[in-house]
């Protein structure tokens, strides 16, 4: 098989259904038979309908107990059973243009893996200006968030997958080790901006609440990242349950 998509999961049945469907509609739009595929959620200990939703719609569904989105992505690979892994959110999904980008990096020998500039759709005009404003940073850099994240499954295994120590940003250190690896293999990683992966603005309200959440996990977010390189897992676990709630609170 060529293509795993495992898409992590915690009480999305509001967006999964409409997310699986977009992803099969996008493969199948594109009309490449010699590209197999798969579609695996991961249910990170859901208290709703997911699993239940997702398997209605035709993925594979796994359950992971520990609410992590590292560990629900290691969980998804780990059942893969696709050469390449593409890491989708469950509030996000693909064009067809995007997913022939997509086949196109696969057939290639040159790649590590890709990722995805962003187009918000739904919620605030604030978050989508907040969300979409890394995007000139992404190609610059060549780093992605985790919405849209592709790479070989043999360099998935060789750098032992997302940091469990991380409970955000993990996917910003993710694709550092995967880039070091493609140097390695003299394979680059490359940053899709002509067809960007669609995502949900849902988070990021006007009200002041919202607005010092928003501010405070991602202080916290940045400043664990930094800390995850001297403090000890046990602290870095503590910490991330605690502070960064923005991500792992009720969907809404």
């Amino acid at each position: 098989m060529h293509l795993s998509i495992v898409i992590p999961a915690f009480n999305e049945a509001k967006y999964i259904e409409h997310t699986i469907k977009r992803i099969q509609h996008a493969l199948i739009d594109i009309k490449e038979p010699r590209l197999t595929w798969e579609i695996i959620v991961c249910d990170n200990n859901s208290t709703d309908q997911t699993a239940e939703i997702a398997t209605r719609a035709g993925a594979i569904v796994i359950h992971e107990p520990v609410q992590q989105i590292a560990r629900a992505r290691n969980k998804g690979a780990g059942v893969a059973k696709g050469e390449w892994l593409l890491f989708i959110d469950a509030d996000t999904y693909p064009s067809q243009g995007l997913m022939k980008e997509v086949q196109g990096i696969i057939e290639s020998n040159g790649y590590i893996g890709c990722g995805t500039t962003i187009q918000v759709e739904d919620g605030t005009l604030f978050n989508k200006l907040r969300m979409e404003r890394l995007n000139p940073l992404f190609r610059l850099l060549k780093l992605c968030g985790g919405a849209f994240l592709l790479c070989r499954k043999e360099a998935f295994v060789s750098i032992s997958g997302f940091s469990t120590r991380l409970y955000a940003y993990e996917e910003i250190d993710f694709v550092l080790r995967l880039k070091k690896e493609g140097r390695k293999q003299n394979r680059t990683f490359k940053i899709i901006h002509q067809h960007p992966a669609i995502t949900s603005g849902r988070k990021g309200g006007y009200d002041l609440g919202s607005i010092m959440k928003l501010f405070s996990s991602n202080f916290a977010a940045v400043l664990l990242f930094g800390l995850n390189y001297v403090l000890p897992k046990s602290w870095m676990e503590w910490l991330g349950t605690r502070l960064l709630g923005f991500w792992y609170n009720e969907r809404l």
